[in-house]
């Protein structure tokens, strides 16, 4: 038996930054984001030696360990680790023997929620494999407090939602840990028109999430105002794109993300540089409308908003800067799972 599972990545259309302690636990925070056909994969095979091995795949680097009820935590492995012990604990089983490799068809650090959507697929593989009693809430908030409480890894909830539920969705965050996933029910005519428009592009370039997001805490727990107001605005700026989105209001879209992603750079001075805002000011001399960085900023994947047909004449622009174009497609669906 072998059990496989994947989960997509997303981009942040609007009100990235506002599913981050604390800011969503006082003011409460509010995104839009899409899954996209990029996927985190996982492959468990049970064995029956005792082991416990991690493999990343396409990397050559694997961990082997004795079976126990709990791992110390490894280098370039904590992940893995965090989902087996919080499995284990959580549900009172006794240790485990078993192969879990896994594989990303993005670079880590590359802005499309790449760590939270490994763990959801490891976690889906486990879910799978021991038929435990999760349902998606279940499954998200549990990816999210191993990363986040578990692991102390620095960054926000939205993740670990998109890649559980998958497709198009506006998501609200609570106090409490409270989060309301509310998926948009958009004409075919909608979707089609915005995936035209928006053009993915690798900046070719990876960052540390964490130091932005730590930053962005800061200025929240400093009662930072400028900061603050910022955020306000990307919590505005979610809104706006919804209601552009459900009334088929595109030519909207370009100018609700330029609105963002000026405020967006108020929230940490790092989400930015030189470098980034030369390849937004030739996306906008070359036909789009507005963009953004995806992910928290500082580097990664940035996306544009293209209207009439000047997708090509901008990726040949950009492409020169030394990045390359993704192509994509929307996903409907999140975590799947299956057993060979």
């Amino acid at each position: 038996m072998i059990v496989r599972s994947k989960a997509p990545l997303r981009i942040g259309l609007a009100g990235g930054g506002t599913d981050v302690s604390p800011y969503s636990d006082i003011y409460g925070g509010a995104i839009l984001n899409a899954t996209i056909d990029l996927y985190a994969y996982a492959s468990l095979e049970p064995l029956n030696n005792g082991k416990i091995e991690f493999v990343i795949d396409g990397s050559g680097i694997a961990y082997e360990t004795n079976s126990a009820k709990e791992l110390k935590l490894e280098n370039g492995f904590e992940l893995f680790i965090g989902v087996y012990n919080r499995i284990i604990k959580q549900f009172n089983l006794q240790p485990l023997s078993f192969r879990l490799t896994s594989y990303i068809d993005a670079p880590q650090g590359s802005g499309l929620g790449t760590s939270s959507t490994i763990v959801v697929s490891l976690l889906g593989a486990f879910v799978e494999w021991l038929k435990l009693p999760l349902g998606k809430y279940d499954i998200a908030h549990l990816a999210y407090e191993i990363e986040r409480v578990d692991l102390q890894m620095s960054g926000g909830k939205q993740d670990q939602y998109a890649a559980t539920f998958g497709g198009i969705n506006f998501i609200e965050f609570l106090a409490n840990d409270r989060v309301i996933v509310n998926p948009l029910q958009l004409k075919p005519e909608i979707v089609n028109e915005l995936e035209f428009n928006l053009l993915l592009y690798f900046t070719d370039t990876q960052r540390i999430s964490a130091d932005i997001i730590n930053e962005q805490v800061k200025n929240v727990n400093e009662k930072n105002s400028k900061s603050i107001e910022a955020m306000h605005n990307l919590k505005e700026q979610a809104q706006q794109m919804k209601d552009a989105l459900l009334r088929g209001e595109l030519n909207k879209i370009g100018e609700i993300l330029h609105f963002g992603w000026q405020n967006k750079k108020q929230m940490a001075h790092s989400i930015s540089n030189a470098f980034i805002d030369g390849i937004y000011q030739k996306a906008l001399e070359n036909g789009a409308s507005g963009g953004k960085i995806s992910g928290a900023g500082g580097g990664g994947f940035m996306f544009f908003y293209c209207p009439a047909v000047t997708k090509i004449k901008v990726a040949k622009a950009i492409e020169q800067l030394g990045g390359k174009i993704q192509p994509f497609k929307f996903t409907k669906e999140g975590l799947t799972t299956w057993t060979i």
